[in-house]
């Protein structure tokens, strides 16, 4: 490797380091569990199997499949239910894609605390090849993008592949990697979605073609001059605690109106019947979430109208609000319909480094409410408690597993870095317990 990656190294990481990427990895199984009742996830998770045959184990879910097809399935499984972490200035998400890239590629006898050193060299360097492809390549690009070059290099650290097969091998994983049009899926909600599962598996097959002597250097993001500066302060600046959390399982840019919406509801008791009119008032790709009458899941979650109107319907927000008899709720399908956006110039100069929104409410008899300014909820400046990120997890799993095998994967999370890494893996890879 060009870049020296040395100073990172989870035994030498601060306490709070360690623990924020416990975290992380307890919400990433949580919401892969979640992800794994989804229609997307279970094609993906079929096709994995017939396509990407192979012994291993696939995670959320029984069969087999490639260290490929593993990683494929598992990181559209985890962002099919669009409650991962992710970071504001590389408008996108690391971990989805990570953590199944290295469950594929762990080698055999793999202690958790190598484990998680690769995790964590994972979230440090795949957030600035995030923000590195924003400064470097013209178009917004989907997470898949860095997710590819990450999963290789936190890959070869798992692997303690040599540096010049394991820089190589990020080249490989770049230029393959999915450079997917992101805006487009956001004007067309599908279960393309954000390419973290086709990254995770370029990631992945990078890493090995290079073991096997493929050559493929370099990766721009990684070694361009240019990007220089965001690699200076590695082991300084931590970017997992900067990571954000979400409350609810829609895309980051709809949950500031969420919240605004929610601050209505609940000061003045509102129901849906009071409610006339919505607008929100945000930055222009909180607008482009313009979907306002989803039929599908993917399109509820790349939605501000629907989130919005489940919120001031329900003072809820929640995966069953969001598919199957959620969609056809007739008093949100008439409030997402009486939704209206209106772009703020103060929102768009803050983003991506702020998501600002607000929300004024026309009531039935004529009065108007408005909300102040909104952030989402969750975010690094303000994350939740490791509890906060418990019950979140209880949440989407107890009704999939129950809580005895919940609690057994909470045990493994908190001790990994004392436990061989079979004693996660073997919980949640191969298998899809029925609560």
């Amino acid at each position: 490797m060009t870049r020296d990656l040395s100073p990172i190294r989870y035994a030498d990481a601060p306490h709070a380091v360690q623990e924020r990427l416990a975290m992380c990895l307890l919400d990433l199984i949580g919401v892969g569990y979640g992800g794994a009742q989804t229609e997307l996830s279970q094609i993906i998770t079929r096709f994995a199997a017939r396509q990407f045959g192979g012994v291993q184990p696939l995670l959320f879910a029984p069969g087999t499949a490639s260290p490929a097809g593993v990683a494929l399935a598992a990181g559209m499984t985890i962002d099919a239910l669009d409650g991962h972490d992710g970071h504001n200035l590389t408008k996108g998400h690391v971990g989805c894609g990570l953590l199944p890239g290295l469950i594929a590629l762990a080698p055999g006898g793999c202690s958790g605390e190598d484990f998680l050193d690769a995790l964590l060299l994972g979230y440090e360097v795949g957030t600035r090849l995030g923000q590195a492809l924003h400064a470097t390549a013209p178009d917004y690009h989907t997470s898949g993008a860095w997710i590819a070059p990450t999963v290789a290099i936190a890959g070869a650290r798992l692997r303690r592949t040599p540096d010049d097969f394991a820089r190589h091998a990020a080249g490989i994983a770049e230029y393959h990697g999915p450079r997917s049009q992101m805006m487009r899926c956001i004007d067309h909600p599908t279960m393309v979605k954000d390419g973290s599962g086709w990254g995770a598996m370029a990631g992945v097959c990078g890493l090995l073609l290079a073991e096997d002597g493929f050559t493929g250097a370099p990766a721009i993001t990684l070694e361009a001059p240019e990007t220089d500066a965001l690699f200076a302060d590695l082991g300084t600046r931590w970017a997992v605690l900067e990571q954000y959390f979400k409350p609810y399982p829609v895309c980051r840019w709809a949950q500031a109106p969420v919240e605004a919406a929610f601050e209505l509801q609940r000061t003045h008791a509102l129901k849906a019947s009071d409610i006339a009119g919505i607008e929100v008032e945000s930055f222009h790709e909180c607008a482009r979430l313009a979907t306002l009458d989803p039929t599908t899941t993917e399109q509820a979650q790349y939605s501000t109208a629907f989130p919005v109107a489940v919120a001031l319907a329900h003072g809820t927000l929640g995966p069953s609000d969001l598919d199957g008899a959620g969609l056809h709720d007739p008093e949100v399908r008439r409030l997402a319909a009486a939704l209206r956006f209106k772009e703020s110039a103060e929102a768009n100069a803050a983003f991506p480094a702020l998501r600002l929104a607000r929300v004024r409410l026309e009531l039935t008899g004529g009065s108007m409410l408005e909300s102040g300014w909104h952030h989402p909820k969750w975010d690094h400046t303000a994350p939740p408690s490791a509890d906060e990120i418990i019950d979140k997890f209880r949440t989407l799993t107890h009704p999939v597993m129950g809580v005895e095998d919940a609690i057994r994967i909470e045990e493994a999370v908190s001790d990994l870095a004392r436990l061989p890494l079979s004693a996660l893996t073997d919980l949640i890879c191969g298998a899809h317990p029925e609560g």
